[in-house]
């Protein structure tokens, strides 16, 4: 099935489009926190890279219902096509900011890269249960989530690398020539139709978003979803945040091996959501969620064990040097299973959340599980400051992070069923 989606016009423009506008969100972020940190920023660097950080976030919490309500109210694929059209633009703005170079513009372009994200994050979503069967809707975002974070790191990667090694002018036309390709691949996305024709847009941002939020509230099968699915940005927040200094204090390895990190990470993600996908056979199997959130726990609680107490290398070592040692391929096999865990926790619980909500406010419904990503987020990140300001170890956090998704994992399973049962005695009465 995954390769008859790819061949799909109903599918494959989608997935195109979500691929290079993701890889272009985060090869913009990286480029500017590599500015920023090591050329711009002077002793303000890391307080301005952490502000990009907050800057690229905030318009989820403040346009995302927005964008519900316009891609329920119009043709998503409009909608998509008009936000990857503004990109554009943006690229443009970007660009200007690496060839001048200037702090500004580069702040402004991401500040108005999040806000076109947050409008694009109802449509990508929200459009697959338009094109795909229910059947089809893991594989579906099984690929989804495999190319985001694909995508994530090729950016992440791509901007580092070309600020250190490529000229401004290199560096601008990458940035302009993704944004166009992104755009006409969402030129090719097929129309999807207006599922809430009659629906009145809500100019007062705030009041549309708790709005949102109090109407997914009040559907416990959603939200039951939405709090798993936002449970998943919250742990692998916390983990992409916690590898930098495990490498650094605990191992004591170079940049290199945060790469290989981020690279097994990533690949760890698409095995667990490709995962999902076979093993859900044409179903959303709410089952495989709670195992997923089991493997979270257990590689967590293993990977905190075999780097407790370690003494970091002196000099630091890079990857090529790390890889030579069982103890240090148990590291690597953890922190792939505590990734593939998060792909098979996720992809069921969203194919779930897609399926339930009704098609006339479906991407409401996206918008309103956003932003609560995005809420977990920020308070899984206030929640680590505070920790590691106490004195926390990098290996007790992953410790701790081990034991709460072991805990939190039978939880979240009977609260699915639970959801699911309820709804359906609802629906019998």
């Amino acid at each position: 099935m995954l390769l008859t989606l790819l061949r799909s016009r109903r599918f494959a423009p989608l997935f195109a489009c979500q691929l290079f506008a993701a890889f272009n969100d985060n090869f913009i972020k990286n480029a500017l926190a590599i500015l920023v940190l090591f050329r711009l920023g002077g002793s303000n660097g890391p307080l301005l890279v952490t502000l990009a950080g907050a800057l690229f976030i905030l318009p989820f919490f403040v346009l995302s219902a927005l964008g519900g309500e316009l891609a329920d109210r119009y043709d998503k694929a409009r909608v998509a096509r008009a936000t990857k059209l503004g990109e554009i633009g943006v690229a443009a703005i970007a660009a200007v900011g690496f060839l001048l170079p200037s702090t500004v513009l580069l702040f402004g372009a991401l500040f108005l890269t999040g806000c076109l994200s947050a409008l694009f994050g109802p449509v990508k979503y929200g459009i697959l249960p338009d094109h795909l069967a229910r059947d089809e809707l893991v594989a579906g975002n099984a690929l989804i989530e495999s190319a985001t974070f694909l995508a994530i790191l090729a950016g992440t990667l791509g901007g580092g690398i070309m600020v250190a090694e490529a000229s401004p002018l290199a560096i601008a036309a990458v940035t302009l020539a993704i944004s166009v390709i992104a755009y006409l691949f969402s030129t090719k996305i097929p129309p999807s139709g207006e599922r809430a024709p009659d629906l009145r847009i809500e100019p007062n941002v705030w009041r549309s978003t708790f709005a949102l939020l109090r109407d997914l509230k009040r559907q416990p099968r959603l939200w039951t979803a939405a709090i798993a699915v936002s449970c998943f940005w919250l742990v692998g927040a916390v983990v992409l945040s916690l590898l930098p200094p495990l490498v650094k204090q605990a191992i004591g390895g170079r940049e290199s091996l945060v790469t290989l990190f981020l690279v097994v990470f990533t690949v760890g993600i698409a095995i667990g959501s490709l995962a999902a996908a076979r093993l859900s056979r044409r179903r959303i199997r709410l089952a495989l969620t709670p195992v997923g959130g089991a493997l979270v726990g257990a590689f967590a609680l293993d990977l905190a064990f075999a780097t407790a107490g370690m003494t970091a290398a002196a000099p630091a070592i890079g990857w090529s040097d790390f890889l030579r040692s069982a103890g240090d391929l148990r590291i690597v096999a953890d922190l792939l299973g505590i990734a593939a865990g998060g792909g098979l926790f996720v992809v069921p619980a969203f194919a779930f959340l897609q399926a339930e909500a009704g098609e006339d406010h479906r991407a409401r419904v996206i918008a309103a599980n956003n932003v609560l990503n995005a809420a977990f987020i920020v308070a899984g990140s206030l929640a680590l400051l505070g920790l590691q300001a106490a004195g926390f170890s990098t290996s007790t956090l992953i410790g701790l992070v081990g034991a709460l998704s072991l805990a939190g994992a039978p939880l979240i399973g009977h609260a699915l069923t639970g959801a699911v049962r309820r709804g359906s005695g609802a629906a019998a009465r």
